[in-house]
This record gives C-alpha cells, sequence and structure tokens, in this order.
C-alpha cells in the first residue's frame, strides 16, 4: 500500500490482506539499512488474525520515496504522519533497532496515539563504534559484512528456519545490499548516525504509561541485552523477554517464539 506522506510515496506492506483502519493496528518498525520484509512472518500472521497491518519502508528505504532521515525524532514525526495518511488514531507500535528507538520516540511525541508498545532488539544509548561508523560511509560492503556476522549468533540452522536451502545470513547480507542499490545516498551511515546521536531515550522511557515488551536475543551482539538497563529501569512496569539461542537478527533466526512472543503481548 502506497500513501503520501510529507510529499514522498511510502509503502506500507500489509501482511496479505487489504489494510483496514476499523481493526486494531499494528505497526512494524524496521532497522538500519533494512526494510519491512524482515517482519514477514509476523506482519502476515497478525494480518490473518484480526490486526490491520502497516510494515513501513522508512524514507530512502526499500519502496519509500525522499531521503532517509537524519534523526530519531524526524523519523518518528514521519510515522505519526503516516498514522494520520492512514487514517489511524492509535496502534500497537513494534519496532527493531533502530526501528525501536523511532517507535520510544513517537510514543515520547504522541503518546495518546500509541496503545502498546514493543521494542525488539533494543539499547539506549545506542552507540555505534568508529570504525563501523566509517566503514558505512567508505566501505559500505565492509559495514555489511560486519553487521551480518555480528547480528546472527551462529551459521547454524535454528529449529524455527525455513528448510533446507534456505540461507538467513545471505538473505540478510543481499536485503543490505539491495537497500544501498535502490539508494545509493550512504543510507547506512545516515542510519547509524542518527541511532548514535539519538540522546532522549531515557526522557522517553520516563513518558511512557502503555504496556510494554522488551524482546531481547540472549546471544545479541549488537544491543546486548544489558544495555537496555535504561529503559528497562525507566519503564518499570514492561515486560522483559529473551530470546534463547538468539542474536540481533531476532525474526529470522527465531521467527516463532517473536511472532508468539509479540502476539500474546498484542492481544493480552
Amino acid at each position: 500500500m502506497l500513501l503520501n506522506v510529507q510529499g514522498h510515496d511510502a509503502y506500507c506492506y500489509t501482511g496479505g490482506k487489504p489494510f483496514d483502519a476499523a481493526l486494531p493496528t499494528a505497526v512494524f518498525i524496521h532497522g538500519a539499512q533494512n526494510d519491512h520484509s524482515v517482519w514477514v512472518l509476523q506482519t502476515r500472521y497478525f494480518a490473518h488474525h484480526g490486526f490491520g497491518v502497516l510494515a513501513v519502508d522508512l524514507p530512502g528505504h526499500g519502496r519509500s520515496r525522499g531521503a532517509a532521515l537524519t534523526t530519531v525524532e524526524a523519523m518518528a514525526q514521519w510515522l505519526l504522519a503516516l498514522l494520520d495518511a492512514a487514517g489511524v488514531r492509535q496502534a500497537n507500535l513494534i519496532g527493531h533497532s533502530m526501528g525501536s528507538l523511532i517507535a520510544l520516540e513517537a510514543a515520547f511525541q504522541a503518546g495518546d496515539r500509541v496503545t502498546r508498545l514493543a521494542l525488539v532488539g533494543t539499547a539506549y544509548p545506542m552507540k555505534v563504534s568508529d570504525l563501523l561508523l566509517n566503514a558505512a560511509m567508505n566501505e559500505e560492503q565492509s559495514a555489511i559484512d560486519m553487521v551480518n556476522i555480528w547480528s546472527h549468533s551462529s551459521i547454524t540452522p535454528k529449529p524455527s528456519r525455513a528448510g533446507p536451502g534456505s540461507n538467513i545470513m545471505g538473505a540478510s547480507q543481499r536485503l543490505m545490499q539491495q537497500i544501498s542499490k535502490r539508494n545509493p545516498e550512504k543510507v547506512f551511515h545516515t542510519d547509524f548516525s542518527a541511532c548514535n546521536a539519538y540522546a532522549n531515550g531515557e526522557t522517553a522511557a520516563q513518558s511512557v504509561t502503555c504496556p510494554t515488551l522488551f524482546l531481547l536475543g540472549k546471544r545479541d551482539m549488537m544491543t546486548p541485552p544489558k544495555t537496555t538497563a535504561t529503559l528497562t529501569k525507566a519503564i518499570a512496569h514492561a515486560k522483559v523477554v529473551q530470546v534463547d539461542h538468539c542474536g540481533h537478527a531476532l525474526m529470522a533466526e527465531q521467527p516463532d517464539a517473536v511472532l508468539d512472543a509479540l502476539f500474546t503481548f498484542a492481544k493480552a
């Protein structure tokens, strides 16, 4: 589905069913150098079990037009504008990595519009090393390789992965390469810089009153569970779930466990 948001086409995947704003809405927000496709299993299930689904491509990513936005605050404003364009007053926000910061900031900017908040593979502050920032600017394939390795707990397939012949790490690499091919304007560096600079996380977390879920990979090297301490302390009522045998790419490595946790939380 295409919407006009801030003067540009914005693409949302709706889970294989036409979007119905009369249903409870679940908005899925991807991380750096990704697009809506990282949520394919979870979004299809939600869409076929009572939710209107909007899995966004952020500006400059996937099928959405416009330049990649340079701050988490601007991305949150864009997300709220997208809800307006879709005719949605309130929604569940589900964000992964950079997307979790966008969801958190949107809840700060317009808390009355967020019914539930799920932060997947999150951290605050979400600092990015100088090595990775420099690679994202000057040697993008090296940055893709590093992130791909650090985002997965191992190369060994897990029981809930796709069948023989699938390659989760290869698919992740190709997605990041495809984002670069679609938009050569250093999207990876823009995304990482936005995460690195975001400084409103603790204040935003302290403002959250809606039900909140932290969904974390126990073996996450990009955003280790211990780096969520500032946020979990600020949102004391939140539920924290750690997924076994899983790194930062939770939706790919343990798709069933992620779906179970998110859908149980959304339906509670």
